[in-house]
């Protein structure tokens, strides 16, 4: 990747569009990948979800950055100046604690926020560099998940990655290793990860979360089918499709889906694909696993970390692990 300056039409991925959606919906089960839900649209729909009540993943993660900020900054810095770099920023709204807490300690502070959205970047950079003075943003719009580089840093310097929001979550389990192995193969010898993860809990506070009473996930769920028609010449009819999220207790995972109401058949011009849905078939758009202690510990070392420190809420609903490169 390369950092650049960014602006909404920057960045294309027709071509990736293309072929993820041609090979997920000619597959049985059904599905598409769960990047795709955040055009500028979706990356607004998701910002609405972190604030609504039975959404607690934002809400916990962020109570516990806060706590903590000084004491990650200090730990992943040590006699160095930091530089910070986040994957998948999206709004970078928990990150501000972080980046606070950093330009109190050395005044200036690089930050590269990573993500697709082009959109979403721009509104971060605005705003983090109107509230933080002493921030200095290097957006880069790229997939951090099949494309990640970064530039050498000062010998006074070490980085720190974020990968928090239990993004990590939403990979299989062979994947989420290949990424964060991809991570480390990027940074250097005392550089560190932050990781956020989702701990497993009770399956009615998880239901809700991802099916909630506004409906406001729901949206967020049909908009890839809005999008579809828009970038590939679909005609999806996306209210004949309804949301369900259903808890996956031998996989560990929350699973997203957009169920067909009725038979039907879609077209997608730009694919010169016609798909049929049987009434009651389901497009699979997203899993979220869900951790149980000491799980993100463990896969950080197999990908060539070395455990710092590990903090959760009072609950144990959420849990933000510091490692280090070895």
């Amino acid at each position: 990747m390369t950092t650049i300056p960014v602006s909404p039409a920057s960045f294309h991925i027709s071509d990736k569009i293309a072929s993820s959606v041609y090979e997920g919906l000619m597959s049985s089960p059904k599905w598409l990948p769960s990047w795709l839900f955040y055009d500028a649209a979706g990356s607004h729909l998701f910002d609405q979800i972190t604030h609504i009540p039975e959404y607690y993943v934002t809400r916990t993660e962020r109570e516990i950055l806060a706590q903590r900020a000084g004491e990650i900054v200090s730990r992943a810095a040590g006699e160095h100046a930091l530089r910070l770099v986040e994957l998948g920023a999206g709004s970078a709204d928990k990150t501000r604690v972080l980046l606070s807490a950093a330009v109190e300690r050395q005044d200036t502070v690089f930050y590269e926020p990573v993500d697709v959205s082009a959109s979403a970047l721009v509104e971060a950079q605005i705003r983090i560099e109107e509230e933080i003075p002493g921030v200095i943003v290097c957006p880069r719009v790229g997939d951090y998940t099949h494309d990640f580089d970064l530039d050498s840093t000062l010998p006074t310097e070490r980085r720190l990655v974020l990968y928090i929001g239990s993004s990590i979550g939403n990979f299989e389990p062979g994947d989420s290793l290949m990424l964060l192995e991809r991570v480390r193969a990027a940074l250097d010898p005392g550089d560190c990860l932050l990781l956020g993860v989702d701990l497993v809990k009770d399956e009615s506070v998880l239901q809700t979360a991802y099916d909630d009473a506004a409906g406001v996930t729901a949206a967020f769920n049909r908009n890839v089918l809005v999008r579809l028609n828009r970038e590939l010449d679909a005609d999806f009819r996306p209210e004949t499709f309804a949301h369900r999220a259903v808890w996956n207790t031998s996989e560990s995972r929350m699973e997203m889906h957009l169920v067909s109401d009725t038979k039907q058949t879609v077209w997608l011009s730009a694919l010169d694909l016609r798909v049929t849905f049987e009434a009651g078939e389901s497009i699979h758009t997203e899993n979220s696993y869900k951790y149980r202690p000491g799980d993100a510990e463990a896969l950080a070392a197999k990908a060539g970390f070395a455990h710092e420190a590990t903090w959760t809420d009072e609950r144990g609903w959420f849990a933000v692990c510091l490692a280090r490169a070895v």
